[in-house]
């Protein structure tokens, strides 16, 4: 089950009592205070963890406390720390506080956040001896640990995006472009929720492309399934925008292409800004459906109309698919994401090894 938005409860552990002891050995009549102090209680922390891809820990089990540290003892004996509590997220969990303001966001393999601060321990009795009062009987107790309620929201990293309405070929393509393997039917709103894939450019050369569920108009407003994903492609640097031939049969309505291409950035702009002004490689997908005659019509429209060159494609024969690998290719490069020198990978960028 995917799972992107998660809140949770932690309480991290108090720290241990400092000790009142005073030191009692054979010919030794005056020791003096001898009081261990508290051990510190157990801190929590997040870890940007590469293997997982879901927050669906977080949904089944909320609640997360650490334990407290131990009590000091005589002779000067400090309590033990308690053990740190190591809570894994996916890359790309963004730590938000129970008023949304942003804390920290986990990018890195390995990055770790504390989210709860276990409590100080105590000082024992040893600290409190002065010239006058050689005998002291004061202590401190532990203090509390940190309790706090955090948000955690999940947004995928990928190099490229697809966007598009419902039953425009995101899945497919992504299927055809790598080794993913999503649900596909003919039916809208068959995506419920991102998918990502690695999609290998040559030998050395990767990136990873994630396919967004279907945006209708309304999107930014909570219509469909769009502004519950529509956080996903945030940090992608490249959009991949599908349209596709109508479903009603009238793949002649030249109108139709411009309507699906401006609705989808409309919503894309109404959400964010960034979102809109992203690099766009906008594709004619399905054109096994069309006619040849027909295909060049849209192209030359969208050249004509909107200054966009527009790229024909069809998951289900190929057709086109290795001039879009090019076109992904050029724009990452020119985005500097790709070394045509050095032939960098990307995509998986960072030490598996948490």
């Amino acid at each position: 089950m995917f799972v992107d938005h998660a809140k949770i409860f932690l309480e991290a552990g108090d720290g241990g009592d400092g000790c009142v002891s005073f030191r009692r050995e054979k010919f030794v009549p005056f020791g003096g205070p001898d009081g261990g102090d508290g051990g510190r209680g157990g801190h929590i922390y997040l870890v940007a963890d590469p293997h997982m891809t879901t927050l669906l820990d977080f949904k089944y089990k909320p609640h997360h406390k650490t334990k407290r540290g131990q009590h000091g003892s005589g002779n000067n004996c400090s309590g033990r720390d308690a053990e740190d509590l190591y809570l894994r997220v996916p890359l790309g969990t963004v730590v938000c506080d129970e008023q949304g303001n942003v804390l920290t966001e986990l990018l890195e393999a390995g990055q770790t956040y504390l989210a709860a601060r276990g409590g100080r321990g105590g000082r024992g009795n040893q600290h409190f001896a002065t010239p006058t009062n050689k005998a002291p009987r004061k202590f401190e107790y532990g203090e509390p640990g940190e309790k706090r309620t955090l948000v955690l929201e999940l947004k995928i990293i990928a190099d490229v995006g697809l966007v598009g309405l419902p039953n425009a070929g995101k899945s497919t393509l992504l299927a055809s472009l790598t080794a993913a393997n999503p649900k596909i039917a003919p039916y809208p709103f068959t995506t419920v929720h991102p998918n990502l894939g690695v999609m290998e450019l040559d030998e050395t050369q990767r990136c990873t492309l994630a396919d967004i569920p279907g945006l209708i108009e309304g999107a930014h407003r909570g219509a469909g399934l769009g502004l519950r994903f529509l956080r996903h492609i945030e940090r992608t640097k490249l959009l991949v925008h599908l349209v596709a031939p109508p479903d009603n049969g009238e793949i002649d309505d030249l109108e139709h292409y411009s309507y699906a291409w401006n609705l989808v950035n409309e919503e894309l702009a109404a959400y964010s800004e960034a979102l809109v002004s992203k690099p766009q490689i906008v594709c004619l997908t399905k054109i096994d459906l069309l006619p040849a005659e027909t295909v060049d019509r849209i192209v030359t429209f969208f050249k004509d109309t909107q200054g966009i060159e527009i790229l024909p494609i069809s998951a289900h024969t190929g057709a086109g698919l290795d001039a879009l690998r090019e076109r992904i290719r050029q724009e990452l490069t020119k985005l500097g994401m790709l070394s045509e020198g050095t032939k960098e990978k990307i995509g998986i960028t960072h030490d598996p090894t948490p």
